[in-house]
């Protein structure tokens, strides 16, 4: 969702840049352009959506956020609640990308999650229940060969990574490769709020950057500039 602080150029509407509100509405894409937690910030997508709709001069690009702050791989299921957002991140996040495909094609999903599930327990079965999310999202929207972008994990300076985090990781690239088309995006070198939990808004804007190349590699239709 992102917690990036909101800089003035951030609340700058790119004329082919939407997003989809709360209610459903397309409106321009301004930060925040998620609603989960008050705090809502800067994340990775507006700039990834910039960057693709400035490669193409053709097309509108349409962001649907349906990210949920802090929630586990396991709510991410058909009919899972959580109440830090008072969501059904699943369902919502379906739902959301449903009434999006009403007025255009998906293009692609952005998945950054993990941290939740870097437990000693959880970390165990990661890998099949993020196998077995990215299969229902596929099938469910009606999309099998939808790509999806998967961010890897923060390793801000200084930070060691627990076993769990480490197994994470690990089951993220081996998913990307089990089931393309996908794509890994590494968080190297970036950096975090003083929180050393989430990224800082600079960080944020690269990660979408980062995000659009892989993105851009992926479907091999944007020429190299």
């Amino acid at each position: 969702a992102g917690r990036g602080r909101i800089a003035p150029d951030d609340q700058i509407p790119h004329p082919r840049v939407l997003m989809l509100n709360r209610s459903g509405k397309w409106v321009p894409a301004v930060e925040p352009v998620h609603f989960d937690k008050p705090y809502a910030g800067v994340g990775p997508g507006r700039t990834f959506g910039i960057l693709v709709a400035e490669r193409d001069p053709s097309i509108t690009v349409g962001l649907i956020p349906a990210a949920c702050g802090g929630s586990p791989i396991a709510v991410w299921k058909p009919g899972a609640y959580w109440q830090q957002t008072k969501s059904h991140p699943y369902d919502d996040a379906i739902v959301r990308a449903q009434k999006g495909m009403q007025d255009g094609t998906l293009k692609a999903i952005l998945w950054h999650q993990g941290e939740a599930d870097c437990g000693a327990m959880k970390s165990l079965v990661y890998c099949k229940n993020l196998q077995d999310l990215f299969f229902r999202f596929r099938k469910d929207l009606g999309m099998p060969s939808v790509p999806i972008l998967v961010g890897q994990l923060s390793h801000f300076p200084g930070e060691t990574w627990s076993e769990g985090k480490r197994r994470v990781d690990t089951a993220q690239k081996k998913i990307v490769k089990e089931m393309p088309p996908s794509a890994f995006v590494t968080s190297d070198h970036l950096t975090s709020n003083p929180d050393r939990i989430h990224f800082n808004a600079e960080s944020q804007r690269e990660f979408g950057r980062r995000f659009f190349e892989a993105y851009r590699k992926l479907i091999n239709s944007f020429p190299d500039k």
